[in-house]
């Protein structure tokens, strides 16, 4: 890829979700490096992409510690999940 044919700034977030996750579906925004990196490509703050991308429903964010973690639509995990069913599921212990 060229200088000239630079990414789209959703596209680079996409990318880098898919790219820097590794066993985990989402990426921490810090210490994945992907904030410095869309620094460097970009020359601006990732945060405002982020949010607006939140808003469109490309992409989710969940706060961590140290900042959050940032998901393709679909893909995070949900507040309290199976966990009440899995607690009070007889029998598997």
């Amino acid at each position: 890829m060229t200088h000239e044919e630079k990414l789209g700034k959703e596209e680079f977030v996409v990318r880098a979700i898919k790219k820097l996750r590794g066993k985990y579906r989402g990426i921490h925004t810090v210490f994945s490096g992907f904030n410095e990196a869309f620094r460097q490509y970009f020359g601006e703050d990732p945060r405002p992409v982020t949010q607006e991308m939140t808003n469109k429903g490309i992409i989710e964010l969940r706060p961590v510690k140290g900042g959050v973690m940032i998901y393709l639509k679909g893909e995070a995990p949900q507040a309290g999940g199976d966990a009440l069913k899995k607690i009070l599921k007889e029998g598997e212990e």
